[in-house]
C-alpha cells in the first residue's frame, strides 16, 4: 500500500480552497495576498510531507525558507483588511521579506543562527497579528460586514497559530537538549499539520470575504488617513452624535444595509469620513460594533418582511442584506432571541396570513 503522509492531504485540501477562491474572487491572483498565502501553505504541506513522511532531507533548505516567509506574508495579507484600498503595494511590502532573505543566506553560510531567526520572525509577526486583532472587528475595513466577524476570528486564529510555532520551536530545542531529539520528528510533524490546517482555513475565510477591487473603485475615492498615524476620532460627544445621526439617516433613507457587499470602507465613503471615525462614533453612541449596528438594521428589515410577506426565509435573508444563512440565523437569534420561522409564526400580520 502506498504511504500518503497527512501533510499531502492538507495540501489537497488547500488546493480545493484555492480553486474556490479563484472562482469567487474577481481579482488577479497577484493582487490577492490571501491567494499567495494559501499557495504558500500548499507548498509547505508538500515539503513537510516529503521531509517527515519520506525522509527526504534535500528539501530542508526549502522548508526553512517557506517557514520564514509565512509570518510576514500572513501579516501583510491581514493588514490589507485594515485599509480602505484593496490589494497591496509591492514597493512597500518588500522590507517584510528581509527575514526570509536572511534565513536563505544563513542556510548556505552559517547554519547555527537559522533557528533563532525563525523564532524571532514568528514571535515578531505573531505579536503584530495579535496587536492587529486587539483593535477588534471594526479594525477590519475591507471585509463585507456580513462576514467581518469570520475574518476577525481568522485573524485571531492566525495570530495564535503563529505564536504557537514559537512554543513548538522551543519544545524541539528542549527535546534535543534533554532526549537527543528523540521526539523532534513527531513534534514537528504533528504541530505543523495542526498549524497549517488552522492557517489555511483562516486564510481561505478571510480571503473570500473582501469586496472586489472593481466594486470598491465604483464607489469613488476614499477618505484616507495617513499611514502610521493614530486613529482619527471625534473630539467631542457632539461630533460623535453628528456622525452617528448622519449614518442613521443614511440607513433609514437609502437602506444601505440591504447592500450585501457593504463594508466599513463603503459606509465611510458615503459619509465622507475616515472609517475609524465612523466606527468610533458607532461604538460610543450606539454601544456596539459597526457590524452589529448594520446587522441590527438587517434583522429589523427581515422581521418586517417575515411578518408582512409570504417570501421564503432565504429570500428574506437576501433582501435584508445577508449572504450567509448561518450568519443570518446567528444574528437573528442574537437580536430577537428566537429563530426566523418561530418569529414569523408568532408575529405574522393578519393580511399576510390570508
Amino acid at each position: 500500500m502506498i504511504f500518503l503522509p497527512l501533510p499531502f492531504v492538507c495540501a489537497l485540501l488547500f488546493l480545493i480552497l484555492l480553486v474556490q477562491m479563484l472562482r469567487q474572487d474577481e481579482r488577479a491572483w497577484h493582487d490577492n495576498p490571501f491567494f499567495l498565502l494559501l499557495t504558500l501553505y500548499v507548498l509547505q504541506s508538500v515539503v513537510i510531507g516529503l521531509h517527515w513522511g519520506y525522509g527526504l532531507k534535500a528539501v530542508i533548505p526549502l522548508q526553512i525558507v517557506l517557514a520564514a516567509l509565512a509570518p510576514p506574508l500572513a501579516w501583510l495579507s491581514f493588514r490589507t483588511l485594515t485599509v480602505e484600498e484593496t490589494g497591496w503595494r509591492w514597493d512597500k511590502a518588500w522590507p517584510h521579506f528581509l527575514p526570509t532573505l536572511l534565513a536563505l543566506v544563513l542556510i548556505f553560510t552559517w547554519r547555527a543562527p537559522v533557528d533563532l531567526v525563525l523564532i524571532l520572525t514568528f514571535l515578531g509577526y505573531g505579536s503584530a497579528l495579535a496587536w492587529l486583532a486587539y483593535g477588534g472587528p471594526d479594525r477590519l475595513v475591507a471585509p463585507r460586514l456580513d462576514g467581518v466577524l469570520r475574518s476577525y476570528r481568522s485573524l485571531q486564529l492566525t495570530a495564535f497559530a503563529t505564536l504557537s510555532s514559537v512554543v513548538t520551536d522551543l519544545a524541539i530545542s528542549a527535546d534535543v537538549a534533554l532526549f537527543g531529539g528523540a521526539h523532534a520528528a513527531a513534534i514537528v510533524a504533528g504541530s505543523n499539520v495542526v498549524a497549517l490546517l488552522i492557517l489555511g482555513s483562516a486564510a481561505s475565510v478571510a480571503g473570500s470575504s473582501t469586496v472586489s477591487k472593481a466594486e470598491e473603485e465604483a464607489q469613488g475615492p476614499v477618505v484616507s488617513e495617513p499611514v502610521g498615524m493614530p486613529a482619527i476620532v471625534p473630539e467631542t460627544v457632539e461630533e460623535d452624535r453628528e456622525v452617528a445621526a448622519a449614518l442613521d439617516a443614511l440607513m433609514a433613507g437609502r437602506k444601505l444595509y440591504r447592500d450585501t457587499d457593504l463594508n466599513l470602507g463603503r459606509l465611510a465613503r458615503k459619509l465622507g469620513q475616515p472609517a475609524r471615525r465612523v466606527s468610533s462614533a458607532v461604538n460610543r453612541i450606539h454601544g456596539m460594533s459597526v457590524s452589529h449596528y448594520v446587522n441590527k438594521h438587517r434583522i429589523e428589515e427581515a422581521c418586517r418582511l417575515l411578518a408582512a410577506t409570504d417570501e421564503s426565509v432565504i429570500n428574506v435573508m437576501m433582501e435584508a442584506g445577508f449572504l450567509s444563512k448561518s450568519n443570518f440565523n446567528r444574528e437573528f437569534l442574537r437580536v430577537t432571541r428566537t429563530t426566523p420561522i418561530a418569529w414569523r409564526r408568532e408575529n405574522r400580520l393578519p393580511l399576510a396570513a390570508e
